[in-house]
């Protein structure tokens, strides 16, 4: 069997699968500079302290879910309010710092995910507990 219609063979880079769309790119460096950025908001501006866990962008780059951890979970409301507020300064800053035609508007969310996991860690770290209890009660009954 010969090389391809065309007469070329595809070299290995285009054989492997395009796996990383520029969405995805975007999406990273969106992260990197507004991880940056967002820590210096919150130094300047007095609130509570978050960090960037992730950046979704729409197809067409218009606009990005930026998910935020906060240390504080009780402050959180506070904090994603916070940057709301701050987030045409944090556009134009991204501007500055991006080589991008079209900055994505910014929409802020809080990151539960965090929270959740460790809710889930506290109940399987109570779990042997909790089976030691129900064993003794079994047992107490016979």
């Amino acid at each position: 069997m010969g090389p391809p219609e065309g007469g070329r063979r595809p070299n290995k880079q285009q054989q492997r699968t395009k796996t990383f769309h520029r969405t995805d790119r975007v999406s990273a460096q969106l992260r990197r500079e507004l991880g940056t950025l967002v820590h210096n908001a919150v130094r300047e501006h007095g609130l509570p302290s978050v960090s960037v866990s992730d950046v979704e962008i729409t197809r067409d780059m218009a606009h990005a879910k930026v998910f935020v951890t906060a240390l504080m979970p009780e402050r959180s409301a506070e904090a994603v309010a916070g940057l709301k507020e701050l987030g045409y300064r944090l556009r134009m800053d991204l501007a500055r710092a991006m080589k991008l035609r079209h900055v994505p508007e910014l929409h802020f969310h809080y990151d539960d995910s965090v929270d959740r996991g460790e809710h889930i860690d506290n109940i399987l770290r109570d779990l042997p507990d909790t089976l030691a209890a129900e064993k003794r009660r079994e047992s107490d009954e016979e």
